[in-house]
């Protein structure tokens, strides 16, 4: 196997935000529910524009005495829904690019830094015109590659225990799929001389399935069913020259047959804006980036969005996350021989869990799934630290 990773079971505490804010609030609950390893997410009163210098070093304080209280240490930081709702690192201005990068993220590694955690976020997105054009939009993954190895550098500088970016699942958030997962990665790693990683989210797969490559076969039914006023939706042809074609096809302004040539046609250069089915695996994810993963996200999900549903009894019948199948795909991952201009491989991985209560959430409800999220998975992990040899044979 090479390197046999230890695994811990980690929680973010975004679930708290809004509720419960101050970090003796959120650990008191955590340590209740038998986690001791926390993400904490910026949304929970430690975003770096939001709050603050001088609130963020009294929380950082604070984190630190409730930590030595409760038993309970933040492992990793992460970015929350502030940074994900912006162009951020491939904003089309510069200045808040470098404002992105230096006052946001370099700011939250400090954070992460002093409490000897990791971090992890995503905070940016390709703004459409961009993506029809190829030479644009490979220009703005350049400037995106070149600003995540400003990061990784910085991480190293100052002594980070880890930092990545997460996937995602279309094409204005690169990476969505392995294979830009792992060009990204390779570009990173190789320009900052420093790790860069990948968190994998077990529920950001499932968007890939709305962006495969359509047959001409499959096209040509679209067009008669647009053309007879019939229901048709998820229809993706990739950019918007080819929707400008297929609308003129269905309008009668060109022949059937000649549109799903042209279309078909205009995807030369877009390759970026398909996914292939095994982007839309989970098992293939894992497979093939587990590695290079240092933090795993834990939802359940029922393989056709990101719902961030708990693993309770109720939820498990409905869905197609098994920690079993999970742990088993990790150890393939690292039985694979080590791919060529990728970071090293991670000596640990941190199964976190990823709960969300929604606004209107019954609270007591959604802290019962909770537990019963950390049941679930201590069945199969029952102590951190473990190597992943220890926990198959357990």
């Amino acid at each position: 196997m090479g390197i046999d990773p230890r695994l811990s079971l980690a929680i973010d505490n975004r679930f708290a935000s809004k509720r419960w804010t101050r970090p003796a609030d959120w650990m008191a609950l955590i340590k209740d529910m038998g986690i001791t390893l926390v993400e904490a997410s910026a949304d929970t009163e430690c975003d770096p524009l939001y709050m603050g210098e001088a609130y963020i070093a009294d929380w950082i304080n604070d984190a630190k005495r409730n930590s030595e209280r409760f038993g309970v240490r933040v492992v990793n930081l992460y970015s929350g829904h502030g940074t994900y709702a912006t162009l951020g690192l491939s904003h089309t201005d510069e200045r808040v690019r470098n404002r992105l990068r230096d006052q946001w993220v370099k700011v939250h590694a400090n954070t992460a830094r002093q409490l000897d955690a990791g971090l992890g976020f995503f905070a940016h997105a390709i703004p459409d015109p961009a993506l029809q054009e190829p030479a644009v939009y490979h220009s703005c993954l350049e400037e995106l590659y070149r600003n995540l190895a400003s990061l990784a550098s910085y991480a190293a500088q100052i002594g980070l225990r880890s930092i990545g970016v997460e996937q995602m699942y279309s094409p204005h958030q690169p990476p969505w799929t392995i294979k830009g997962a792992k060009t990204l990665l390779s570009a990173v790693h190789q320009t900052a001389q420093a790790p860069f990683y990948l968190t994998l989210d077990l529920g950001h797969m499932n968007g890939q399935q709305c962006f495969l490559k359509p047959s001409a076969d499959q096209i040509s039914v679209w067009i008669d069913c647009k053309k007879a006023g019939l229901p048709c939706k998820g229809i993706w042809l990739g950019p918007a020259e080819a929707v400008e074609i297929f609308r003129s096809a269905v309008f009668g302004e060109i022949q059937k047959a000649t549109a799903v040539d042209l279309i078909q046609a205009c995807w030369e250069g877009f390759d970026y804006l398909f996914a292939t089915p095994e982007d839309g695996s989970v098992h293939a994810w894992i497979e093939a980036l587990a590695p290079y993963s240092p933090i795993l996200h834990l939802q359940q999900s029922d393989g056709k969005s990101s719902p961030h549903w708990p693993f309770a009894p109720e939820y498990n019948l409905l869905g197609i996350i098994h920690a079993e199948e999970v742990l088993r795909s990790i150890a393939r991952a690292y039985a694979e021989p080590v791919a060529e201009g990728l970071p090293q491989r991670c000596g640990e991985i941190i199964l976190t869990l990823e709960p969300f209560i929604g606004a209107a959430g019954n609270t007591t409800d959604a802290l019962e799934e909770i537990a019963q999220s950390i049941q679930y998975w201590r069945q199969y992990l029952p102590m951190d630290g473990m190597r992943l040899s220890e926990v198959l044979l357990s």
